[in-house]
């Protein structure tokens, strides 16, 4: 008769090192939205050499919501790998405060841009420009809600113990995307809030 073997610990979350699955998923989705924010800001520098008058219409829009926000934001990033590089030295408290601080860094880079929306002096509709800023703050919006989301169920799991020393690919694969927000966001800070000033 076949013996059952049931181990004394609870199986790891996901594949150890680089080798891992996700890492090529990972990857790809970072290729194809990649695609689409560089699609997207050949869209604005192809109509901004096409604008008859001034661009931005209103002049570039104000810093002094942008730049703290930058600033969050790249904390997030700087946070999350402080932690993901504790889960790397087998401490787990370091990879949950990682995680923590990062998703809260994200609720206050996405209310701040909620509210710099709102006091533009322009709507969605109102020119190609107006589209142009809020199609692609809004597309970089979603974006950091999915990472969000990653990083709160990364979270999940590391208050769960799912990660260690040896397995933690999920954390990182989480963490490479959370990096990739960040970069699109310093592409969409230069574009709509210093190259503008520079002409």
């Amino acid at each position: 008769m076949a013996e059952t073997i049931i181990p004394d610990r609870r199986l790891p979350v996901g594949s150890a090192g680089h080798l891992a699955s996700g890492w090529w998923g990972m990857l790809t989705l970072i290729l194809t939205e990649g695609a689409l924010f560089a699609y997207l800001f050949f869209s604005y520098f192809y109509l901004a050499s096409h604008a008859l008058g001034q661009w931005p219409p209103g002049g570039a829009p104000k810093l002094d919501i942008s730049i703290p926000g930058t600033l969050i934001l790249i904390a997030g990033s700087i946070v999350v790998w402080w932690g993901e590089r504790g889960i790397e030295r087998g401490s787990r408290r370091r990879l949950i405060l990682g995680l923590s601080a990062a998703l809260i860094l994200g609720i206050v880079f996405i209310a701040m841009q909620l509210f710099e929306w709102h006091r533009q002096p322009f709507t969605l509709s109102t020119d190609v420009y107006s589209s142009l800023y809020f199609t692609i703050t809004g597309t970089h919006i979603l974006h950091v809600v999915v990472g969000l989301l990653m990083l709160a169920v990364l979270l999940l799991w590391s208050v769960l113990g799912h990660f260690d020393a040896e397995r933690h690919a999920a954390a990182s694969i989480g963490v490479l995307y959370w990096h990739f927000v960040t970069v699109v966001w310093l592409a969409v800070f230069f574009i709509f809030y210093i190259a503008p000033r520079l002409v």
